[in-house]
């Protein structure tokens, strides 16, 4: 099962969303796989509601990753720019 780290709350807890089963868990920053960072994804095993087996999955991170950025830069190259003025 796939697991997405959306967020770190407080510096202490990391926010992991399962989209698979539409829930989210919050466990101890420190008991992440190194190299984890906000939007990494992971190979995980869920166990009695709880998430039992942890792996960063840096394939699927990077190609997520690049998905974001090729998005970006498609809506910036047909972005007229803003409608304000600047003073």
């Amino acid at each position: 099962m796939k697991g997405y780290l959306d967020r770190i709350e407080d510096n202490q807890f990391a926010v992991i969303l399962v989209e698979e089963i539409k829930k989210e868990f919050i466990i101890p920053k420190t008991s992440l796989p190194q190299g984890s960072e906000v939007h990494s994804y992971f190979e995980l095993t869920i166990e009695d509601d709880k998430i039992t087996s942890l792996k960063l999955d840096e394939q699927t991170t990077f190609s997520e990753q690049e998905k974001v950025d090729n998005m970006i830069a498609k809506l910036r190259s047909t972005s007229k720019g803003s409608k304000f003025k600047k003073n």
